[in-house]
């Protein structure tokens, strides 16, 4: 099981022989560091990079001089965090940010030389959660960390609270759509139409979004939607 703890020593492995439930004195209990993918094109600068990291007390699980490997090297190597180092984000890395952010969204940190404002618009629309301007500071590498982590979790839960908001507007508009069908095939007014739909969908063990969208289904196959 895991016990909460701070990002740099987040997560704890419990052994099986903890009582479940309970991380403490009646566990035993072993620290995983949070995993860091550093993205740096100099050699110099990577292993400023990783010393920098490894003082704060973070694992860097690899160094890339590119981001072309960017999105492999994540689905190979789950890391948690995400760092770049860059003079300014070129356009190739600011495209594969965009593809990572769609497809395996993880907190990113930039250090950055460019403090241009739409620099860093574009670099945060396309996923980074906290942009550095001011260089690698070992003391400040675990609040930053720990600040683009908490942003990227408040985002996440923002977009997931947006997705289902607009879920839930698509499977109202299926239903109405379904509901005006029966409507008309059945004669029905508004109020049995909708009690129809109910029924039919509890006697079927379906959703009612699922019932509205083979009906019309059915109806778009008859030509009748």
């Amino acid at each position: 099981m895991a016990c909460a703890a701070r990002p740099g020593e987040v997560r704890f492995a419990c052994s099986a022989h903890a009582i479940p439930g309970v991380c403490g004195w009646h566990a035993i209990c072993e620290v995983v560091r949070v995993r860091v993918l550093v993205v740096d094109e100099s050699p110099e600068g990577a292993e400023v990079m990783r010393d920098g990291l490894h003082r704060a007390g973070y694992e860097v699980t690899a160094s890339l001089s590119s981001p072309l490997a960017l999105l492999k090297t994540i689905e190979e190597l789950q890391p948690d965090v995400i760092v770049i180092d860059t003079d300014s984000p070129s356009r190739d890395v600011l495209e594969h940010l965009v593809v990572m952010t769609a497809h395996t969204p993880r907190p990113v940190v930039m250090f950055a030389n460019d403090d241009a404002p739409e620099t860093i618009r574009n670099a945060v629309r396309a996923g980074v959660s906290a942009y550095v301007v001011d260089g690698l500071d070992a003391r400040r590498v675990r609040p930053i960390i720990e600040a683009a982590v908490a942003r990227f979790e408040e985002m996440q839960g923002l977009r997931a609270q947006l997705a289902q908001a607009n879920l839930k507007l698509a499977e109202r508009k299926l239903i109405e759509r379904a509901k005006g069908l029966v409507m008309k095939s059945r004669g029905l007014g508004e109020d049995a139409a909708y009690a129809f739909l109910r029924k039919t969908a509890m006697d079927r063990s379906l959703k009612l979004a699922e019932l509205a969208q083979r009906i019309i289904d059915a109806a778009e196959l008859m030509g009748g939607a």
